[in-house]
């Protein structure tokens, strides 16, 4: 029996949260209805959830702290959607670093929430196989830094962790998987969030500084991510497979 994607839709407006749910189950995906995070944390809790379409201005929780806490709990790896009515650039930079996979804004058509949604799953299983899913963290070395493509995190040499949000980790994961080896702008935005789901412009030059702000690459030296004028970026560091941890 082939596997149908369920995707949980968080919004505290019900004619929103109905209309969305029944767009996504004629076009054949399964879906869970939440109007809080409560009702959110119970249907993670009871039920395996695909990925999470998330309001992002709800009363009580938002939809930012929402993200927030789903990133730091088990279910950190679920891909989530946010649903918001600012266009305004600035929030949804927040929403990448809270953790957010895409950003939808309001009014929107449900012709382009589905293609999001497709996109960022199809972007999620393009990922390393059982990185999601392995209770063994996978090490990857390079610099004075490890990453654990479990955790989705950054540990430095004193053995602190760094978290990172999930468009950070996905382009670090890109750099590292492709190390000495120029990337366009084009390629790493194709590599971490596929062609038709493009965030906003300059959105990789972003990650890119915030990545490098992680990583504490200085801006002269640049001994982690090195700008190629004209061409894009390049991973300057070796990377070493650590393996996992016990």
């Amino acid at each position: 029996m082939s596997h149908i994607d369920h995707v949980l839709v968080v919004d505290d407006d019900r004619d929103i949260r109905q209309m969305v749910g029944a767009y996504l189950q004629r076009n054949g995906l399964r879906t869970t209805l939440a109007a809080d995070g409560r009702e959110m944390r119970a249907a993670l809790e009871t039920s395996d959830v695909d990925l999470v379409v998330l309001d992002v201005m709800m009363p009580g929780e938002d939809g930012l702290s929402l993200c927030r806490n789903l990133r730091a709990g088990r279910h950190r790896s679920v891909p989530v959607v946010m649903l918001t009515a600012r266009d305004d650039e600035t929030d949804r930079i927040i929403g990448l670093e809270m953790g957010a996979d895409d950003y939808v804004v309001k009014p929107f058509s449900s012709r382009e929430l589905l293609a999001r949604i497709n996109a960022v799953i199809r972007r999620t299983r393009m990922l390393p196989p059982n990185l999601q899913v392995s209770e063994a963290a996978r090490l990857i070395g390079f610099g004075r830094w490890r990453l654990d493509t479990t955790a989705r995190h950054l540990v430095d040499a004193q053995d602190t962790v760094h978290p990172l949000s999930g468009a950070e980790f996905r382009l670090l994961r890109v750099f590292v998987d492709h190390p000495q080896r120029v990337l366009s702008r084009d390629q790493l935005l194709n590599l971490t969030q596929g062609r038709d789901a493009a965030l906003f412009d300059r959105s990789i030059d972003l990650l890119v500084s915030r990545l490098r702000q992680r990583l504490g690459d200085d801006a002269r030296e640049q001994a982690y991510i090195r700008t190629v004028r004209s061409e894009g970026y390049v991973f300057c560091q070796p990377v070493v497979l650590l393996g996992e941890t016990p």
